[in-house]
């Protein structure tokens, strides 16, 4: 006759610790050399590439290139299909400098090789209302990019109209900045700058 053999009641809560204490238990394998850091460092999968036309085409789209430089692009939401971006506009931009147009990249990139783009992008100084300083600012992956998407484009549209002098009133469609004059002190004549 056998003997009843005793149940042992092990709590919920332990289970967890008296799972980890078996595994301690087991006898451990015999580890692998370590590799040096070094030889880690080296052995490590290259970051993949930067697809350098897919950034261009996402800087062009969030640097607001194409608010300006593609026609009708704000007022239809961004729904301006790939194909007719970036050829410039008939918008006017009036101001005490004149009036200026945004250029046609498209046709404006045909002009440059990449280092030449780069070179000129880096010290890039227009009229306003571009924010040239924001070209400037980017990096140099960036700028190559802008140019791999653009160039990429192929060329296609017109030239933008040319800039007005200050003084000439420019045809329809333009936009008028009119700024205030500067304040006059209580003698009539204006203050001077305070910058």
């Amino acid at each position: 006759m056998r003997s009843p053999r005793t149940r042992l009641a092990v709590p919920a809560t332990l289970l967890p610790a008296l799972s980890l204490l078996l595994v301690a238990c087991q006898p451990q394998a015999t580890q692998a050399p370590t590799t040096s850091p070094a030889a880690a460092a080296t052995a490590a999968p290259a970051a993949a590439p930067v697809d350098l036309v897919a950034r261009g085409e996402y800087l062009v789209r969030i640097a607001g290139c194409n608010d300006c430089h593609t026609a009708a692009y704000a007022e239809n939401q961004g729904k301006v299909p790939k194909e007719q971006w970036l050829t410039g506009s008939p918008l006017g931009f009036h101001g005490p400098w004149g009036t200026t147009y945004a250029s046609n990249l498209r046709l404006r990139m045909q002009d440059f090789s990449e280092d030449e783009w780069l070179a000129y992008s880096a010290n890039l100084r227009t009229r306003p209302i571009m924010p040239d300083f924001a070209v400037r600012d980017m990096t140099e992956e960036d700028r190559r990019a802008l140019y791999r998407f653009i160039r990429g484009l192929g060329p296609a549209g017109s030239p933008a109209p040319a800039a007005l002098p200050p003084g000439q009133t420019p045809p329809l469609p333009h936009m008028a900045l009119v700024l205030p004059p500067p304040p006059a002190d209580a003698a009539g004549a204006h203050a001077p700058n305070a910058h």
